[in-house]
């Protein structure tokens, strides 16, 4: 339920609508089935990787044992940053979603009462944590289902209107099947990695599991099949029953929302309302989750020297206190970064987030073909390991295949253009950093 926690948020919600827009209708469904495709294959190297080896910092664990200390440096801060800059934008988001309701109480009462609400979650037991996710994620993966259905109802011709069955039809446009061409496609493509990251908090999660050998190849299997009934059916819903055309707001409000519109059509009351609570739901469900990567990074990173040791310190509950207090602070920083430098500051961390994803995807599969073939020379049989990617040297070839093409292909791209270079700088920074600390604590060694 963390990754679901962590990759259905607002956006398919939202923005989904004006993916479709951008690729066509056809196009954005392929576009999602390649997403899913290489989010499938990552998720068979993460899942070797984590039952190997089930550490609470995840792929900052892989990347720093199999690919080097300042690579798994790297690692973590970019996924930490990409979570601070998303707690950020949620909170902030909930805000302005509560004043639908609540217009007179300014959204920085109902941030600070978000905010309140993740902190309190997070250091809670790990029993009423894991409760308060999974009904914070069921929340919302009913309300997908139930989309899901009552718009497959609806395409062939089952709803309150009295408009016949559309089928298929809306996957004709006037400009073909593809209007925005290959290229709208590929643009698409960089999207929906974006909205399918948070598949990878499984390998964070299998550190504080108590059977990660069964629990983390059933999560694998399990979380990809709901992923692509989810983000696939939807898309498919909503392409078939909206003329592209009419997806085309930038406006990203509830009232442009594609389940509106389907819900609103359908008949259901109050559909606006409801996909309001649902998508601050989902907001808080992925807030949870990603302060709860955030904090296990922190400890991580700790446990390797490249933090204070106060930060690898738990509670009676193994709960990181500090690292918890510090990733939602850092959370806030993005949340009034926002307001008071949106073209500085916000820009870099919102920049960092969008790049962060395909760089953690990248080393996540390059650490999963590092680690098979040192096991390989070392004459282990793969069919003795608990858990295996079957589609072994396919699956992190393809995942980074897929990675450098939609780095290349956000340069291409205005939009993402800015993003993709201010990413690349942070991770050269990153670098750099860690190699001059290395550099002054061997001077110290050496001195001493």
């Amino acid at each position: 339920m963390i990754a679901l926690g962590g990759v259905i948020g607002s956006g398919l919600f939202i923005s989904s609508g004006y993916t479709i827009y951008q690729a066509g209708p056809l196009g954005a469904v392929i576009a999602y089935v390649v997403g899913a495709l290489v989010a499938w294959q990552l998720m068979t190297c993460l899942g070797e990787l984590a039952v190997q080896m089930p550490e609470s910092g995840g792929f900052h664990v892989y990347a720093h044992r199999i690919l080097g200390a300042g690579t798994g440096f790297t690692t973590a801060w970019l996924y930490w940053l990409c979570w601070v800059a998303a707690i950020g934008s949620e909170l902030t988001a909930s805000g302005l979603l509560m004043q639908r309701w609540f217009p007179g109480v300014p959204v920085w009462v109902w941030c600070a009462v978000f905010a309140a609400l993740l902190l309190a979650v997070n250091l809670a037991p790990v029993r009423l944590y894991g409760d308060t996710e999974s009904l914070l994620a069921g929340v919302k993966v009913t309300a997908v289902v139930v989309f899901v259905v009552v718009g497959a109802l609806a395409i062939v011709g089952v709803s309150a209107s009295d408009a016949p069955a559309p089928l298929l039809s809306n996957f004709v446009t006037p400009d073909g099947l593809l209007p925005a061409g290959v290229g709208g496609v590929l643009v698409a493509v960089l999207a929906v990695f974006y909205a399918f990251s948070g598949t990878e908090l499984i390998a964070i999660a299998a550190g504080e599991t108590d059977d990660p050998a069964r629990v983390v190849p059933k999560a694998v299997r399990t979380t990809m099949v709901r992923l692509v009934v989810f983000f696939v059916g939807a898309i498919v819903v909503m392409a078939a029953l909206v003329p592209y055309d009419q997806l085309g707001s930038a406006d990203e409000s509830v009232e442009t929302s594609p389940f509106v519109t389907v819900f609103a059509a359908s008949g259901i009351p109050y559909a606006a309302d409801v996909i309001a609570v649902v998508i601050i739901t989902a907001l808080m469900s992925a807030g949870v989750s990603g302060l709860y990567a955030c904090s296990r990074l922190l400890r991580s990173l700790a446990l390797t020297g490249d933090l204070p040791a106060a930060f690898a310190r738990t509670d009676r509950r193994n709960i990181p206190v500090l690292a918890v207090v510090v990733s939602l602070a850092g959370g806030l920083v993005s949340l009034v970064s926002s307001y008071v430098a949106p073209g500085t500051v916000y820009v870099v961390l919102v920049s960092i987030a969008g790049f962060a994803v395909v760089a953690v995807w990248a080393v996540i599969a390059l650490a999963h073909l590092v680690q098979r073939r040192r096991l390989q020379a070392a004459g282990t049989d793969p069919a003795s390991l608990p858990y295996r990617s079957r589609w072994f040297p396919f699956a992190p070839l393809f995942v980074l295949v897929a990675c450098a093409v939609s780095v290349v292909a956000s340069l291409f791209d205005g939009s993402q253009r800015l993003a993709t270079v201010i990413g690349v700088v942070f991770t050269a920074a990153c670098y750099l950093v860690h190699r001059l600390r290395r550099g002054a604590r061997a001077s110290e060694r050496t001195s001493a």
